[in-house]
């Protein structure tokens, strides 16, 4: 499972021009789920993303996560977070799990966030969505439940 964080002061998500989801300051968190990821995989996204200390603290030190500053989460599923790109100019989707296996494990990582007290907005699965957003400082984390960066 792969995660792309984003600290932000405010994000959106729309389909067809009408609104999914919206956040003031907090995180923005596009994950992507791998054939064969497991529930291991989803708690370690989970608690990574609630967890993350990349929000300031009084004396300007990235020391405080999204929970202990108050801020929201917007989830948005982005399944070419597998892209694999290393042979030619077209990537691969291989690895990217079928939406069968991604709906309830996505489902499951936006019910895991809500669970730690975080307000969620989302996006809609396998809808062509319009993310904006402000990157806060700018601040992006790369999560990789297996690892591989």
């Amino acid at each position: 499972m792969r995660c792309v964080i984003q600290r932000v002061s405010s994000a959106e998500v729309r389909v067809e021009n009408r609104l999914c989801g919206q956040i003031g300051p907090g995180l923005v968190a596009l994950l992507g789920v791998e054939e064969g990821d497991t529930v291991t995989d989803l708690r370690y996204c989970i608690d990574k993303t609630a967890n993350l200390r990349i929000f300031e603290d009084e004396q300007g030190k990235m020391n405080r996560s999204v929970l202990d500053v108050g801020g929201a989460v917007l989830a948005v599923s982005q399944f070419t977070l597998h892209g694999d790109a290393r042979k030619g100019l077209r990537p691969s989707f291989i690895r990217a799990a079928r939406p069968e296996q991604a709906i309830p494990l996505y489902n499951a990582y936006c019910e895991g966030l809500r669970a730690t007290g975080l307000q969620v907005a989302e996006g809609e699965f396998q809808a062509h969505m319009h993310v904006a957003l402000v990157n806060d400082g700018p601040v992006t984390i790369l999560l990789d439940s297996k690892r591989g960066f």
